[in-house]
This record gives C-alpha cells, sequence and structure tokens, in this order.
C-alpha cells in the first residue's frame, strides 16, 4: 500500500456503549469482557480505528458479541455512536467528521456515497416492491427522477448479479435467499458508491449459494474497483475476500494485518485459537 495513498474511510477511536455507564466501570478492570456487572453497560465497540484504501478489501472478523455488527450499524448510521470520528474522502475531501452531520447529511451519504448488504434481507428490501422497485428507490432517494434512466439502471444492475431480466417486476420475497441477497447488492450498488458494507452477508445460505454470492462480490469488486468494509465469523469468507483483516474481541480491535498474515502467523491468543479451528 502507498504511503501516501488517501484512505476512502477513516474512522478514529470509535465508541458505543450500551447504557450510561458508572463509577465501577470507568475502571476498565472492573469489566466482565465488555459488560459492567453493577450498572449493565455494555462497550460494544472501543476506540476502534482503521483505515480503508481505495480498491481495497478490509475483512472485520470475530466471534459474535465482538461489536463487528454494532460497529457497522455505526458506519452505516443504524446506531448512534458514543463517540468518534470517521472521514470520507468523497465527502467535504475528508475533512468533516461524518459522526457530527445533521441527519439530513449522514441520509444523504447514505444515498450516495455508501450502499450497505444487511444479513438479513428484510432490513435492506422492502419485500413488497418489485426488485427493480427496489433500485428505483435507493436511485429516488439520491435524487433521480428520469423514470427511464432507472429502468434501465436498475436492468443493468439485475443483470449483474444474475437476476433473470423476467423476475425484474417480482418482489423479493418470492426469491430464495441467496436472490435476496443479489437484489440487494444490485440496490447498494445502485449510485456507484466508492464504498460497500457487507455485513454477513452469506450468514443462514447454503454452500453452494454462498459460494456463488461471494463469487459475485469478488467479481464485482474487481470490475468496479470498489473499497469493501466485510463482516464475518467465517475465516473462510475473510480468506476468499479480504486483502487486510481486523480481529475484535469484546468490542476491541485486537490485532490487524494482511489477510494471509494473519491466517499463516496469528499473535494474539484468540486470533491463533480462531484459525486452528478453521483448519
Amino acid at each position: 500500500m502507498a504511503e501516501f495513498e488517501v484512505p476512502v474511510l477513516s474512522i478514529k477511536n470509535l465508541n458505543k456503549q450500551f447504557g450510561k455507564g458508572c463509577p465501577y466501570c470507568q475502571d476498565e478492570e472492573s469489566l466482565v469482557k465488555n459488560y459492567c456487572p453493577v450498572c449493565g453497560t455494555v462497550y460494544a465497540c472501543r476506540d476502534v480505528s482503521f483505515d480503508v484504501f481505495p480498491g481495497e478489501v478490509l475483512g472485520i472478523v470475530g466471534e459474535s458479541g465482538s461489536g463487528k455488527s454494532t460497529l457497522m450499524q455505526c458506519l452505516y448510521f443504524d446506531q448512534e455512536v458514543t463517540n468518534g470520528e470517521a472521514y470520507l474522502a468523497d465527502y467535504h475531501n475528508g475533512e468533516k467528521n461524518l459522526f457530527q452531520e445533521s441527519s439530513q447529511q449522514q441520509r444523504y451519504i447514505r444515498n450516495n456515497i455508501m450502499g450497505k448488504v444487511y444479513q438479513n434481507p428484510l432490513l435492506g428490501l422492502k419485500m413488497n416492491f418489485s426488485s427493480i422497485g427496489n433500485i428505483a428507490e435507493k436511485l429516488i432517494a439520491a435524487g433521480n427522477q428520469h423514470v427511464g434512466m432507472m429502468e434501465n439502471r436498475g436492468t443493468e444492475l439485475l443483470n449483474k448479479v444474475n437476476i433473470p431480466v423476467h423476475r425484474r417486476k417480482e418482489a423479493p420475497k418470492n426469491f430464495s435467499g441467496g436472490m435476496q441477497q443479489r437484489v440487494q447488492i444490485a440496490k447498494a450498488l445502485s449510485n456507484r458508491p466508492p464504498l460497500l458494507l457487507l455485513d454477513e452477508v452469506t450468514t443462514g445460505l447454503d454452500l453452494s449459494v454462498q459460494a456463488s454470492v461471494l463469487d459475485l462480490i469478488k467479481s464485482l469488486q474487481r470490475e468496479l474497483n470498489i473499497s469493501i468494509v466485510l463482516v464475518s465469523h467465517d475465516l473462510g469468507v475473510i480468506r476468499m475476500l479480504a486483502d487486510r483483516t481486523l480481529v475484535m474481541l469484546e468490542g476491541r480491535v485486537i490485532e490487524q494485518g494482511l489477510t494471509d498474515q494473519i491466517l499463516e502467523d496469528p499473535q494474539h491468543r484468540y486470533t491463533q485459537q480462531l484459525v486452528h479451528s478453521l483448519l
């Protein structure tokens, strides 16, 4: 990675806690993992910092409850952060902290500069809209009004993610899980965002379907040279897609580096256990 390369996304000291905290848990030693037994506060993300570079796939791996999905929710403004900073190169030249922008500006960022594919398609799609209607919805949210353009763009994207043209007017509720994820991917890419967030996108899919969704993501990423933040608890997914990987445990990043390096020579005891369980 060139030293002078400007990150697409830069996250600094992101914290997210559920609960007010108390004097007892101000002392981190008192916490049980990332939970305060006295006031019940959960410290879901603790001082998380990372950069994502142009055309890079950054993997985030960790067990359930490690904070990785909360982190993704914060990045897409589905959750409000407790504190921290986030900068996007495509938004005010990377000079404005996204977390301090108005909800209107955050909506603009979601609609124009980022796309997200959720683990549960119900969160990313309107199940009663047609597939092409779901894509049009995101285009309209970004200010497009030209019906012909939206029809063409929707058809082009559904074609790209292998949804048959004759099914473009069908609602995703009639589709299999793998097809629903492909429609979500098409919708997320509709405004050509420089950054795509993928949260456990293959969880719950059959293995053969998982493989086809991962192949699709890989080929689209290469073709569009898009940057991706990919969350998974599955190291096989991380191995296939991620250039670099962060390992999270109890709300913290405990290890990060090139994916090959992390999988072949893990330093932290937890990462060693994680890699060992894959072998």
